[in-house]
């Protein structure tokens, strides 16, 4: 086991490698002055704009911006940003648990409805149960975030009221973070409604992010029952006379969820991109809307930082599901 966790993890060198130059040139390549978008309208002096250019490094050549910049990465300095002089890191930690909040409620819904929905369109193989719920999931899975998202904020927020249409929580409701996490905190508040508030600013953009992995999950829990319904252990199981509920609870989904983890960890990738349009449609705090603000700024430090964070954060969470899945089938470790 060790061998392969070694193995995994000399994976991960070069795909940061990559990541790292690929962050550092996709910024340079968007047209655009970080310095001169600093200064606004006032304009500055060439003087002014020559020290601010040294200051920053970015009148040096660009394989020694580079080199620097990898230099600065392995001390632990992501850099500090140009439009709010914070560390990326700091800034980085103080938005990811909003993304993270998103996220991980975005793939428990993703899970708690994609796994039953697959396994009983496995079960009810060729029905209309069966067709209805792949079209379903492929419809979903077809939807582009933003189009799915105005549209829930147009029904459920302007037509109906139920719903905020932005932020984390009431503006009404005020208390210092402990956690990051807003379901959190509002609960340690102790403040009347806090809590409903969190929950309902969470709805809509929960709702949103989970559909294509949700989709995803669905079409391959059915796809992993219908190879595992065909083997000879589950026709042995239902020839014994064992309940059909314990046949497909038991002996086939415990197999069928083998793939279904591997897929779930994939999904972290989409949840984080998808977060980035999602975050921006519902104004939500996190490091997608974060980006995006940056790169409309030419901010060099917090794209850089936040692409190579971001890579960070999913390579360990695949790491974690191939870890996962040696131990649940062993032979692969070999």
């Amino acid at each position: 086991m060790l061998k392969f966790l070694l193995s995994r993890f000399a994976l991960l060198i070069p795909t940061f490698i990559g990541v790292a130059i690929v962050a550092f040139s996709f910024i340079r390549m968007i047209p655009g002055d970080p310095i001169l978008l600093l200064a606004g309208e006032r304009g500055m002096t060439e003087e002014r704009y020559q020290q601010l250019q040294a200051v920053y490094g970015f009148d040096q050549p660009i394989y020694i911006q580079f080199f620097n910049y990898v230099g600065d990465i392995l001390t632990g300095d992501f850099g500090t940003s140009v439009v709010t002089k914070r560390p990326v890191l700091e800034e980085f930690f103080t938005l990811f648990p909003a993304t993270i909040e998103l996220s991980v409620c975005a793939i428990i819904v993703a899970t708690a409805i994609g796994i039953p929905a697959g396994v009983l369109a496995a079960v009810k193989r060729g029905t209309w149960l069966d067709q209805s719920i792949m079209g379903t999931a492929l419809v979903g899975y077809s939807m582009p975030i933003f189009w799915w998202g105005l549209l829930l904020i147009i029904l459920f927020s302007g037509i109906l009221q139920w719903t905020p249409v932005s932020g984390r929580i009431s503006l009404i409701y005020f208390f210092p973070p402990v956690t990051g996490f807003m379901l959190i905190d509002s609960l340690l508040s102790g403040q009347a409604g806090a809590f409903k508030s969190a929950v309902s600013h969470l709805v809509l953009p929960t709702i949103v992010l989970a559909t294509i992995p949700l989709a995803v999950i669905a079409r391959q829990t059915r796809s992993a029952m219908l190879e595992v319904l065909g083997e000879d252990y589950v026709r042995t199981a239902r020839s014994k006379g064992l309940a059909p509920n314990r046949v497909i609870g038991l002996h086939a989904l415990r197999n069928a969820l083998i793939p279904v983890i591997t897929t779930i960890g994939l999904q972290v990738g989409v949840l984080l991109a998808g977060a980035i349009l999602t975050e921006t449609i519902f104004s939500w705090p996190g490091i997608g809307k974060w980006m995006v603000d940056s790169v409309s700024k030419r901010d060099y430090a917090v794209v850089q930082g936040g692409l190579l964070l971001i890579a960070a954060v999913i390579m360990i969470v695949n790491l974690i599901v191939d870890v996962l899945y040696g131990l649940i089938n062993p032979r692969i470790r070999y």
